[in-house]
């Protein structure tokens, strides 16, 4: 089983910036696809970014060119650079490991307006 904690959630206003972690037990974070998805009140969880093994990223329409998802092997850890957030990005980001379907608790973020 892989354990993944996210931190680095907060409360920032519109236009600024947040940057999350996403820490793994084991050594997996350099050789796997790892992901963001997103959760908002009331609204189904949905996917934010990926990165796979050799490194190419995918990324929502809503965020493509605003987010940035990254990895730092030597610490197992994966991040998500958020900049210009928007206060539609609010919400519960978690970290997915996709092979073991494996989930972290989640971190929060809330942009005002």
């Amino acid at each position: 089983q892989v354990q993944l904690v996210e931190s680095g959630g907060g409360l920032v206003q519109a236009g600024g910036s947040l940057r999350l972690s996403c820490a793994a037990s084991g050594s997996i974070i350099s050789t796997n696809t790892m992901e963001w998805y997103r959760q908002a009140p009331g609204k189904q969880r949905e996917f934010v970014a990926r990165i796979i093994r050799f490194g190419t990223t995918t990324y929502a329409d809503s965020v493509k060119g605003r987010f940035t998802i990254s990895r730092d092997n030597a610490k197992n850890t994966v991040h998500l650079q958020m900049n210009s957030l928007k206060p539609e990005d609010t919400g519960v980001y978690y970290c997915r490991y996709p092979i073991f379907d494996s989930w972290g608790q989640g971190t929060q973020v809330t942009v005002s307006s």
